[in-house]
């Protein structure tokens, strides 16, 4: 199976090797203590889903109620079996609200079934083949190879860990086959361009016979 041979060929046997960042000191002054002022209060701060452990990375997904929309997609990809056996794989899992976060038409052309391909291509890039804690993170900085074989870079150089731009809002949820990482945004590989709306709507036969 292609994705199976993915998984072999994009191995990885240096992920505790991620570059470390050297922290910069901080030489600043202390900031001034500020007068007290009347302020409106924040708007409240969306909570990070709390995600339980339950079996496979699939089941887990499912018994979050958090990723509706990722197991979509993982189903419309194809990749639903090899998530709940490939052993040692780490996933980047974006949260139904990262998915929301796309425009409408991008979306739902990225959903539809003649874009299974590139949909798989955009899933692959969230994979890593092996276990990635975030005490293999935290401290470093540096790009990993993925499954789709396009690198994306984690980094632990700061208290909040992130991967490329998305930031991992809860980080080490152990699965039976591998760990999930929560992330609040939808990697996308520089090489991809998300589809749009308007060639569908171009396309011959787009408005009926």
């Amino acid at each position: 199976m292609l994705l199976s041979r993915l998984f072999t060929l994009t191995a990885i046997s240096a992920i505790a090797a991620l570059p470390l960042v050297a922290s910069a000191q901080d030489t600043s002054a202390p900031p001034a203590a500020a007068a007290p002022e009347a302020t409106t209060p924040a708007a409240p701060v969306a909570a990070s889903p709390h995600v339980v452990p339950n079996g496979n990375l699939v089941s887990t997904l499912q018994g979050s109620g958090h990723f509706t929309i990722l197991l979509k997609a993982v189903d419309a990809a194809g990749l639903a079996d090899t998530l709940k056996s490939a052993p040692n794989i780490t996933l980047f899992a974006p949260t139904d609200e990262a998915f929301q976060a796309l425009p409408p038409a991008e979306l739902t052309q990225l959903m539809a079934p003649k874009n299974a391909p590139l949909l798989q291509k955009i899933l692959t890039y969230h994979l890593i083949n092996a276990k990635v804690d975030s005490s293999k993170i935290k401290g470093a900085k540096g790009p990993v190879a993925t499954v789709e074989n396009t690198k994306l870079v984690i980094d632990g150089s700061t208290d909040q860990l992130k991967v490329n731009d998305a930031d991992i809002i809860q980080s080490d949820v152990m699965a039976t086959n591998g760990i999930i990482q929560v992330i609040d945004k939808v990697l996308v590989p520089s090489d991809v361009s998300l589809p749009t709306a308007t060639a569908a709507a171009a396309a011959p036969g787009a408005t009926g016979e």
